[in-house]
């Protein structure tokens, strides 16, 4: 199974194709479109790696962008004894949610991708006249 080291808003993030990640929100994207990663520090699979030095030239990624959004309120409060003061703060860190697809080597090769997801779809059976009898 092939893996790679992606860095992006800060952090560096171990993906593997198929994988659904809370990542740092991207700048003007909109949902169900393609994210392109080319920061990629490391990738290989089990038997052997490619380091870069920072990064690798020519390694990328592709993902899908599922959603962006914000995390659970954290609250933040300060109080200072015997001095009548606090103060009470809220934080809701906003995230974008994406799934990786395809991880491609240096020279072009795709690695490892996903398999496609298909949408579950619902259907509703009609209540005809004769049922009901």
């Amino acid at each position: 199974m092939s893996y790679a080291v992606i860095q992006t808003g800060g952090k560096q993030y171990k993906v593997v194709s198929g994988e659904i990640l809370k990542i740092e929100r991207l700048p003007n994207s909109k949902p169900d479109t393609k994210i392109e990663f080319k920061e990629i520090l490391a990738y290989g699979n089990e038997k052997e790696i490619e380091i870069g030095s920072p990064v690798v030239q020519g390694a990328r990624v592709e993902a899908n962008l599922i959603k962006n959004s914000k995390n659970r309120t954290i609250l933040i409060f300060k109080k200072r004894r015997r001095q009548n003061s606090r103060r009470k703060n809220g934080h809701r860190q906003q995230y974008s949610m994406i799934r990786i697809n395809k991880i491609f080597s240096k020279d072009g090769k795709i690695l490892s991708e996903a398999k496609e997801v298909s949408k579950a779809t619902k259907t509703v059976a009609k209540d005809t006249k004769e049922n009901k009898k």
